[in-house]
């Protein structure tokens, strides 16, 4: 028997792939990761689950009749598999006639997905790559993680930085932090996934160090587990969506009882007195205290006083968690906390001031030396043209309808071909049932994809892509302190080939091929980039190892930093000459630039807004459980759904929906019961939890589990596996930054009594001859 180990890594974390026979049999842990994630260990059986695409393969219709044929049965219509050749030139064909006919803006390929964390196997880097040397496509800008605080930070703060690439980070809150105030926590589950691969898991252990050093936490969300018990954090149990209410009244507070740094607010920010006058009730007749706040958030007024005289009276860091700015209005509670930080006059103080994400993802505030890390560029997009991420149903539903985006008018382009690959829109996008209707608009879905998502079964065009396992590559993020080689465990499983072969296959059709590689193969782009990581890394004082050096040990351990980094600091200790990117040079309360566009759904101030689906508006009457789609525990997004540690979280197969024991009660439900969870928009099945951990009038129903419709041909048909997203709002955030708005969602839920129907998500579509 033919034993190996080969090192490797993932989104959720570093690994050594054991190997018999070349076939992978198991995985360890990095020795060097602290708290390694068990989500690892689902590769072993996903890498050759029957859900993986063995050929090519070409929808029937789409074959039989061509571009666009019977479009309306994607879902629904048999496969045919076709042997490479035959598959990429078709594909090529498809490419030349749809930019020679329409131009290259018909092309979409903002494929949005996380890919792998190998970075020059990257899936979507790849597809752009090479779609840039055809002549271009439209493109997708922000993230469904974060669009509304990528939209609304520039104009508060100069840049999207401290949203996902900047923080505090922990040695510093350790040392010097005295309460941290979380709105939507510091959830553990989520910190197991970094983009890229992390090294080490640090989060975890880092909170511990902050328990021990004596921080006081409180945990601001309807979910009790969205803290670590270990953290024995005090928990505020508001309703979902209404964070900025209650940050309002704090400000209120601090405003009224003089507890508000008056002079940071005056030498380092701009706006103060307009915000005032909403605050204090000046513009609209309302003040905005806590015994305004308390009925709507559901939290003692008296309680809310205390918290800002508390978070005044100590060393306070805010964080807010993205998930907050996935909700309507979604700009809102990010803009809010700066200006409540600067309220507290606390931004650029060691463990003070304010973060984004921190339990978000989990290298937030990872202590670490700004080292660029290894990445293959994707080129220039010849086309200037793109969306915002979120909005895919509403341009494939209107092509040329005007729509509002960051302060300027746009059209949506008309697409006629789709390019996915290395991401799932039926799992992140919003209100599924509508996202089948309008991905049946385009004559042309073209897919590179491991396994039979339903991204997969809608389309028209497979190829089978390989998996991390399956090549060699660089793992490396710039917030990690590893660079990580990636050693190929196992061969392509069935006729499988690496993106880039299927890319370089198709420019050497379309007359592209050089520019595409570079006349580079698998082994040549690993070390050119490793080569360039490395010369960067050397100007930044820091010497890494030569690549076969690198590649024999596995890895590369940057030193840790010899200072905690501070967000802000230099421009806390100097305004002037460390002047922030906005039109004023300083921290916006007020923006001119936002007020001067007119959004009623985002004026010029921090405000509250109701949202349009929320338990104190009208339609809780129909609908009174709030449905939070956070991410999962098990698996990243989709990602591993298919794999042991997701699978054997289901309740009868299904994705567990997490329900307080009253609202249980009142219902009939018990633990592991199927419930039937619906709205206007849809209805799904879901294995139910009972469970003190979510706040009454709340159900928690985590994003991912991969769509099973009952029947693809019907409209609204019941998802039998869980997917959340059949019941969220396709609604942009506002007309500023237009993010998804996935949690503000409300739902009834019933037992469900009939025969339960079979869990087919992970079973291959129908596959015949031709």
């Amino acid at each position: 028997m033919a034993r190996s180990d080969r090192f490797h890594t993932s989104h959720w974390g570093t690994f050594t792939a054991e190997v018999e026979d070349g076939r992978l049999v198991g995985v360890r842990p990095f020795a060097q990761d602290p708290d390694p994630s068990p989500i690892i260990h689902s590769m072993v059986d996903a890498v050759y689950d029957e859900s993986r695409v063995m050929r090519p393969m070409i929808r029937k219709g789409w074959l039989d009749h061509g571009p666009g044929g019977t479009r309306e049965a994607r879902g629904t219509e048999p496969f045919v598999a076709v042997p490479w050749d035959e598959a990429l030139d078709l594909v090529a064909t498809e490419i030349d006639r749809v930019r020679t006919e329409h131009g290259n803006q018909a092309i979409f390929g903002g494929s949005y997905g996380w890919s792998s964390a190998g970075r020059f196997h990257h899936a979507k880097t790849q597809l752009q790559r090479f779609l840039g040397t055809v002549g271009g496509f439209t493109n997708q800008v922000h993230t469904y993680s974060i669009a509304a605080g990528y939209a609304i930070l520039p104009y508060v703060l100069g840049s999207a930085q401290a949203a996902m690439a900047e923080a505090t980070t922990w040695d510093s809150i350790v040392g010097n932090s005295e309460m941290v105030v979380a709105f939507g926590g510091i959830p553990m589950k989520n910190t197991q996934v970094s983009s890229g691969g992390p090294g080490q898991h640090v989060a975890g252990p880092f909170l511990k160090q902050a328990c021990d050093a004596g921080v006081e936490f409180v945990n601001v969300s309807p979910i009790r587990d969205d803290m670590a018990d270990f953290v024995g954090a005090e928990w505020f149990s508001l309703r979902p969506n209404t964070d900025m209410a209650l940050m309002l009244a704090l400000a209120f507070t601090l405003e009224t009882e003089e507890l508000a740094d008056q002079t940071f607010l005056q030498s380092h920010c701009v706006g103060y007195s307009r915000f005032v006058r909403y605050l204090s009730g000046q513009d609209d007749g309302q003040p905005k205290d806590a015994d305004w706040a308390s009925p709507i958030c559901q939290i003692e007024a008296d309680t809310i006083r205390a918290l800002a005289r508390r978070m005044a009276a100590k060393r306070t860091l805010i964080n807010t968690n993205w998930s907050l700015q996935r909700g309507d209005h979604g700009e809102q509670p990010f803009w809010m906390t700066v200006v409540l930080a600067a309220m507290l006059g606390q931004i650029g103080l060691p463990g003070g001031g304010f973060g984004f994400g921190y339990g978000s993802m989990g290298n937030i505030g990872n202590p670490r030396r700004s080292v660029p890390a290894p990445m293959l560029s994707a080129g220039e997009n010849p086309c200037d043209s793109w969306i915002p991420v979120a909005r895919i149903s509403d341009t494939l539903l209107n092509p040329g309808a005007s729509y509002d985006f960051d302060g300027k008018q746009r059209t949506y382009p008309d697409i006629r071909l789709i390019y996915w690959c290395g991401g799932n829109p039926f799992h992140h996008h919003q209100d599924l049932n509508r996202l089948v209707e309008a991905w049946r608009r385009p004559e042309t879905i073209i897919v590179n994809e491991p396994w039979w998502t339903a991204t997969a079964k809608f389309s028209d065009i497979v190829l089978p892509s390989t998996t991390t396992l399956e090549r060699n590559d660089i793992g490396a993020t710039s917030r990690d302190r590893f660079i990580l080689a990636m050693e190929q465990a196992i061969e392509p499983v069935g006729e499988a080939r690496h993106d880039y072969d299927i890319f370089r296959g198709l420019a050497q059709r379309l007359g592209t091929e050089a520019a595409f590689t570079e006349d580079r193969d698998e082994a040549d782009w690993l070390r050119h980039l490793y080569d360039r990581a490395r010369q960067r890394a050397a100007e930044h004082d820091v010497t890494l190892p030569s690549f076969d050096t690198f590649w024999r040990d596995g890895h590369v351990e940057v030193p840790h930093p010899d200072d905690p980094f501070v967000l802000f600091a230099d421009y806390r200790a100097d305004p002037d000459l460390f002047r922030l990117s906005t039109p004023s040079g300083r921290i916006e309360i007020f923006s001119e630039a936002i007020e001067s566009f007119g959004y009623d759904d985002c004026p010029g101030h921090p405000a509250w807004l109701e949202p349009v689906e929320w338990l104190g508006g009208d339609l809780a009457t129909r609908y009174p459980l709030h449905m939070i789609s956070n991410q999962p525990r098990t698996r990243l997004h989709g990602q591993m759904d298919n794999g042991k540690i997701s699978r054997e979280s289901k309740v009868q197969d299904r994705e567990p929906v997490w329900i307080h024991p009253d609202d249980a009660a009142t219902r009939g439900l018990t633990d592991g019961d199927v419930a039937r969870v619906f709205n206007d928009r849809g209805k799904l099945l879901a294995g139910v939890v009972v469970t003190p951990e979510v706040r009454e009038g709340v159900v928690q129903l985590s994003t991912g589990a991969w769509y099973d419709p009952a029947d693809a041909s019907a409209t609204g048909s019941l998802d039998k596996h869980g997917n959340p997203n059949v019941l969220t709002l396709d609604k942009g955030t506002s007309r500023l930054g237009q993010g998804p708005i996935a949690h503000s969602t409300l739902v009834e839920i019933e037992k469900y009594e009939g025969a339960l129907p079979p869990v087919t998500a992970f079973k291959p579509p129908p596959i015949v001859e031709r």
